[in-house]
């Protein structure tokens, strides 16, 4: 199995390299996982995973400062069906548009917006950073599997994916209102929390993603 991790300048995608290799590993998988900035290796990918720290209107030009990374993408996701998982900006990047400094387009694969999170309790502080319980909505979907409601995963985020669409809110979090952690449909999966990040909970994640098959 070839694994991509998209590299476009944001952030150490090593740390997301290293636990997808290690959940490889502990799920008894043979997984060659490459950090990689090409779209030809992305095309030769099974399955792709674009990471994401930072201001979604950065990570965005990032990605397009690729030469044919974002056709690359589509090709392999949306045409071919491949299996995908975003990870934190990667997963905000998934949506029609980003309003954080602007108004910035995504990749339009999932309907909605990234707007700054919206805090019933002004003492909370901003950006959410740290562990939270997760409150799953989509208990049947493989790549959930083992994580149910009161799984701790970490974030670090100031903005949140607000989707058209509640069916593809899969998991949320309490901070001040429901924040989405996780978005979903077809072969595409985005996490708003760190599954790097998250030991045993985020390992769990990688291992049910690489053994997918939508």
């Amino acid at each position: 199995m070839k694994l991509a991790v998209v590299d476009y300048g944001s952030g150490n995608l090593r740390s997301a390299a290293k636990a997808l290799e290690r959940a490889a590993s502990e799920a008894g998988l043979q997984a060659e996982v490459e950090v990689t900035p090409a779209p030809a290796a992305v095309r030769r990918a099974d399955r792709i995973v674009l990471p994401g720290v930072g201001a979604f209107g950065d990570c965005r030009r990032g990605l397009a400062a690729l030469d044919g990374m974002i056709e690359a993408l589509e090709e392999s996701v949306i045409g071919a069906g491949r299996p995908f998982l975003g990870i934190c900006v990667g997963m905000q990047l998934m949506a029609t548009r980003g309003l954080e400094h602007g108004s910035h387009p995504g990749l339009g694969w999932l309907a909605g917006e990234v707007v700054a999170i919206d805090r019933a309790d002004q003492g909370l502080k901003i950006p959410h950073m740290g562990w939270n319980e997760l409150k799953i909505a989509n208990s049947a979907h493989p790549v959930l599997q083992g994580l149910g409601d009161g799984t701790h995963v970490y974030f670090v985020h100031s903005y949140m994916f607000r989707a058209e669409n509640r069916g593809a809110v899969w998991a949320e979090v309490d901070y001040g209102g429901p924040v989405t952690a996780v978005i979903g449909r077809d072969n595409m999966i985005g996490t708003q929390f760190h599954p790097e990040k998250s030991q045993r909970a985020g390992l769990q994640l990688l291992a049910n993603f690489l053994q997918w098959n939508p």
